[in-house]
C-alpha cells in the first residue's frame, strides 16, 4: 500500500514536470526581452547616436513602469485568473518588443521600454504566487529557483542566440541589432498563447493529475496557509504597515541595482575591459551566466535541505559585494571576467533563499499584494541600477566607480539581512 510520502513525490513529480520546464521557457523569453536591450546597446548607442546616460535612462524606464503597475496587475490576476492573464501579458510584451526597431529618437526609445515594463509587470510576482498554488512550503524554494534559474540560463542561451541575430545585419536592408528585438520577441507571442492551453489555474481544476495527488495537495496547501500566523494573515491595506516587509523591500531594492547593472549592460562593461571585438565580447558573456545557474540552484537545494534561509542568503551577498568589489579595483581583463562572474554568482544565488521567505509570511491577497510591492521595489532598483552604471560612466570614463558603488549597495544589504529574523 502506498505511503503517503509515496504519494506527496509522486504528485510533487507530476506537477514539476507539467509546471516548471513550460514556466522555465516563458520566463526564459520573458527576461529576454527585457535585458537583450544590453546585447544590443553595442550597436544602439553607435547607430542612434545615444549616449551612456540615455541608453542607462532608457534601460532602466523599463522598471520604473514596472513598479508603478506590478500591484494592480498582481490584484487583476486574483481576479480573473494566472492562466489568462499571464497569455494576455505575454502577447501584449512580445509585440512590443518586437516594435523596438522602430525608436529613433531617445524620447521613442524611453517610451517603448517604459511601456514594456507595464506589460511584464505582472509577470514574475504573478507566478510567485502562482507557484505558492502547486509546491508545499518545503519544496518552494527549490521550486522558485528552478523557475528562476532561467533568468541566468537566459545569459547563456540568449548571448549565442543574439550574436545569431546580429549577423543578419544587412539582411532585407535591415540592421542586426533591430533584427534580434524581433526575433526575440515573436516568440513571447506564440508562447502566450500557448499559455491558454498549457496552464491550470489551481490544483482542483488539474484533470492531468488523479484524484488522490489533487486531494492531497489541496489538503496540503490549505492545512500550510491555516498554520500561517494571525501576525501575518493581514488585509492588504494592512500589508504597507508590515515593517518586515519593507525591510526585505530594501533588501531587494539592493539585490536588484546589482542584477539589473549586470544584465543591461555586461557586454559593455567587457567590451571595456578586454577591448575585444563585438560578437566576442557576446559570447564572453556565457561565463558569468553558466556560474550564475549552477551557483543558483546549488544554494536552493542547500537551503530547502535544511530549511535555512538568512544564512544562503547572507552569503550569497557577500559573495556578490566580493566580486563587484573586486571588478571594480582590477585591471587585468581575465580577473576582471573572473569577479564579475563571482557577483552573477552571488546575485543570482540570492534569488532562491529570498524569495522563499514573503511566501512563507503572507497569503491570500496579503500576498499577492506584498509580494508585488517588493518585487515594485526592486524594480527601482533596477532602474537605478542602469541608471548609475550610464551616468557615473559618462562622468568618470570608466565603470570602476559604478561597480564599487553597487559593491557598497549589496554591503549595507547584508547588514539588514545579518540583523533580519523570518519565522
Amino acid at each position: 500500500m502506498e505511503t503517503g510520502n509515496e504519494l506527496a513525490a509522486r504528485t510533487l513529480a507530476r506537477v514539476s514536470r507539467r509546471l516548471i520546464p513550460f514556466l522555465f521557457v516563458l520566463y526564459m523569453f520573458a527576461y529576454l526581452d527585457r535585458v537583450n536591450v544590453g546585447y544590443a546597446a553595442l550597436f544602439i548607442r553607435r547607430d542612434l547616436g545615444f549616449s551612456d546616460t540615455v541608453y542607462g535612462t532608457g534601460a532602466g524606464l523599463f522598471f520604473l513602469s514596472y513598479a508603478l503597475f506590478e500591484v494592480p496587475s498582481n490584484l487583476i490576476l486574483l481576479r480573473v485568473g494566472p492562466r489568462r492573464w499571464i497569455g494576455v501579458l505575454m502577447v501584449v510584451w512580445g509585440l512590443i518588443s518586437a516594435s523596438m526597431p522602430l525608436a529613433r529618437t531617445p524620447a521613442e526609445f524611453y517610451l517603448l521600454r517604459f511601456l514594456l515594463g507595464a506589460a511584464e509587470a505582472g509577470f514574475f510576482p504573478g507566478i510567485v504566487v502562482y507557484l505558492t498554488y502547486w509546491f508545499p512550503k518545503q519544496q518552494r524554494a527549490r521550486a522558485l529557483a528552478r523557475f528562476m534559474a532561467a533568468t541566468a540560463v537566459a545569459g547563456v542561451i540568449g548571448a549565442p542566440l543574439s550574436n545569431l541575430l546580429l549577423r543578419l545585419n544587412g539582411v532585407g536592408g535591415v540592421a542586426g541589432w533591430k533584427w534580434l528585438f524581433v526575433g526575440e520577441g515573436v516568440p513571447s507571442i506564440l508562447l502566450g498563447v500557448l499559455v491558454f492551453r498549457v496552464l491550470t489555474d489551481d490544483p482542483l481544476g488539474a484533470r492531468w493529475l488523479q484524484e488522490d495527488e489533487r486531494q492531497w495537495l489541496t489538503e496540503t496547501l490549505e492545512a500550510e496557509r491555516a498554520e500561517i500566523s494571525a501576525d501575518h494573515s493581514i488585509h492588504l491595506r494592512d500589508v504597507w504597515r508590515n515593517g518586515t516587509m519593507w525591510r526585505l523591500a530594501t533588501i531587494y531594492f539592493a539585490m536588484s541595482v546589482g542584477l539589473y547593472s549586470l544584465s543591461l549592460w555586461l557586454p559593455v562593461v567587457l567590451k571595456q575591459l578586454s577591448g575585444a571585438s563585438e560578437a566576442r565580447v557576446i559570447l564572453l558573456t556565457t561565463i558569468p551566466w553558466l556560474l550564475a545557474t549552477v551557483a543558483m540552484l546549488s544554494i536552493a537545494h542547500g537551503s530547502d535541505k535544511r530549511q535555512e534561509r538568512r544564512g544562503f542568503l547572507l552569503a550569497s551577498l557577500l559573495a556578490a559585494i566580493l566580486g563587484f568589489g573586486l571588478s571594480a579595483l582590477v585591471a587585468n581583463p581575465w580577473l576582471a571576467i573572473a569577479a564579475l562572474s563571482l557577483a552573477a554568482a552571488g546575485v543570482w544565488g540570492c534569488l532562491p533563499t529570498f524569495w522563499a521567505m514573503p511566501t512563507a509570511m503572507l497569503r491570500g491577497t496579503a500576498a499577492a499584494g506584498g509580494i508585488a510591492i517588493i518585487n515594485s521595489v526592486g524594480a527601482l532598483g533596477g532602474f537605478c541600477g542602469p541608471y548609475l552604471m550610464g551616468l557615473v560612466s559618462d562622468a568618470t570614463h570608466s565603470f570602476h566607480a559604478a561597480l564599487g558603488t553597487v559593491s557598497v549597495l549589496l554591503l549595507l544589504a547584508a547588514g539588514m539581512v545579518w540583523r533580519l529574523r523570518v519565522s
